[in-house]
């Protein structure tokens, strides 16, 4: 999600069940930013990944709800509504025209309506989001399977991650997220458009949004559209894999 994050930094780092949270307030973030401090923080992200990679099933689900246990409001962070008369556009149609480019390392480049993203296989979920800011929410999904749509553009082996582009911009640049391909084919990575049973609010990040159930909030990118398969994210913004890692140090992989 393009979510506005708070002036600290929450390493969280899991291993065999135990969650050990560390927060940096503010007055620490003179210290987070020498060079010394943020290898050492890029190592503890190394061990989190590790870790989690060989203590856990890599196909292991998240925990999922029912409807009893849905939240009576769905919280949305960070951009509520992209600027710019092309996204108001696009919203006054109902999103009909809008495109989802699969492009990068793949055999059939693709352009996908949101007609086509509905026509494909879809899943449902209930699932919480857990916000890096604190807070949480259970919301049921709707959407394809990331997998279903890397398979129909033929991803390349040579493939390492998929880059999310975004219609939202903060600050200087377009929001954009990633992750690897173990989570790209995670059967929970969903491209989400729907919400509790209805098209996903453009606050949530209507037309599409990526939902990264193992992953913290913002790594769900809203607003997608564009997905690319590459082989390294150097090159791509600051070559940390994200808006807030490149800007704030924030982990790429935040796994829970």
């Amino acid at each position: 999600m393009s979510e506005i994050l708070m002036p600290r930094r929450q390493w969280i780092a899991r291993a065999g069940g135990l969650v050990a949270t560390l927060p940096f307030l503010s007055a620490c973030d003179a210290i987070n930013e020498a060079p010394a401090v943020r290898k050492i923080l890029s190592m503890g992200e190394e061990m989190n990944r590790a870790s989690q990679r060989t203590l856990m099933d890599r196909d292991a689900l998240a925990r999922e709800f029912t409807r009893t246990d849905l939240s009576p409001y769905f919280r949305p962070n960070g951009t509520r509504l992209p600027a710019g008369a092309a996204y108001a556009a696009h919203a006054a149609a109902g999103f009909t025209d809008w495109r989802i480019k699969v492009t990068g390392l793949v055999a059939r480049p693709l352009s996908l309506s949101m007609a086509d993203i509905r026509a494909m296989s879809q899943r449902t979920q209930i699932t919480r989001h857990d916000c890096v800011e604190g807070w949480s929410a259970i919301g049921q999904w709707t959407g394809v399977p990331l997998g279903h749509i890397l398979a129909a553009a033929g991803v390349r082996d040579s493939a390492r991650y998929i880059v999310f582009r975004c219609a939202d911009r903060l600050g200087d640049a377009l929001y954009y997220e990633s992750c690897d391909m173990i989570d790209a084919r995670h059967p929970q990575t969903i491209m989400a458009w729907a919400l509790n049973d209805a098209v996903l609010p453009i606050a949530n990040g209507a037309p599409l949004r990526l939902r990264l159930e193992r992953q913290l909030g913002y790594k769900h990118a809203k607003y997608v559209e564009g997905i690319e398969a590459v082989a390294s994210l150097e090159g791509i913004g600051a070559g940390k894999g994200g808006y807030w890692e490149d800007r704030i140090d924030y982990e790429w992989y935040a796994g829970i």
